[in-house]
C-alpha cells in the first residue's frame, strides 16, 4: 500500500511540473520566438514608445472627434478585468431601453440614414477592438465636420484601414477603431 501512495504522489509532481509549468513555459517561448508581437499581447505603441492600447481590446472613445467603438457591457465599460455580456435576454425591456436610446442619439446626428447593428449592440466580450466598415463610414461626417476636414479624406482613411476576411473566407471585413483615431491624430500632425 504505502508504494501505491508514493507512486501516486510522484506522479502528480512530475506531470504538475512537466505539463503545469513546462509545457506552458515551452508554448510561451515559442510563441515568443514566433510571433514576438501578438505573444507580448498586440500592443500599439506611439513613434516614441509609449503604449496606447492593444489592437485586441476596445476602449472609450466619446469625442466626436473620433470613431467609436461597438457599446460594451464588460464592467463599467471596456475593462479587460471584467470582461463579458449583459447577458440580457432580446425581451428585456432594459436592453431594448438602452438599445433604442443609442439609436435614437445615432439617428439624431445622422439622420435619415440607418443606424448599423453594431453600434447598437455589444460583443459577447465587451472588448470587440472592430467595427464594420459600415459603422466607420457612418461615423464618417461627425468625425469630418469636428476635425474640419473633408468627408472624402476621411471615407479614404477608413478604406485604408479596413482589415479583410482572413484567408479571404473567415470572418467579415473590419475596422480596428484604435488604429483608425491614431491615423486621424496623424493626420493633424
Amino acid at each position: 500500500m504505502h508504494s501505491v501512495w508514493k507512486t501516486s504522489i510522484l506522479f502528480t509532481i512530475v506531470t504538475t511540473v512537466l505539463l503545469g509549468l513546462g509545457y506552458p513555459l515551452f508554448v510561451t517561448g515559442v510563441a515568443a520566438m514566433i510571433f514576438p508581437h501578438k505573444a507580448a499581447g498586440s500592443l500599439i505603441k506611439l513613434k516614441d514608445g509609449t503604449v496606447v492600447g492593444s489592437e485586441l481590446i476596445a476602449q472609450s472613445f466619446t469625442s466626436d472627434k473620433y470613431f467609436h467603438p461597438r457599446p460594451s457591457a464588460a464592467g463599467n465599460g471596456y475593462d479587460a478585468t471584467a470582461s463579458g455580456g449583459s447577458n440580457l435576454a432580446q425581451s428585456s425591456k432594459t436592453l431594448v431601453t438602452r438599445i433604442q436610446g443609442d439609436i435614437d442619439k445615432l439617428a439624431a446626428q445622422n439622420p435619415g440614414k440607418p443606424v448599423p447593428i453594431d453600434l447598437v449592440t455589444t460583443s459577447a466580450s465587451g472588448l470587440d477592438p472592430d467595427i464594420t466598415p459600415d459603422a466607420a463610414f457612418y461615423q464618417a461626417s461627425r468625425v469630418a465636420k469636428a476635425r474640419n476636414l473633408s468627408e472624402d479624406s476621411v471615407h479614404k482613411l477608413i478604406d485604408q484601414h479596413i482589415t479583410s476576411r482572413q484567408l479571404g473566407v473567415l470572418g467579415e471585413p473590419r475596422v480596428n477603431v484604435l488604429d483608425l483615431n491614431l491615423a486621424l491624430d496623424g493626420l493633424a500632425e
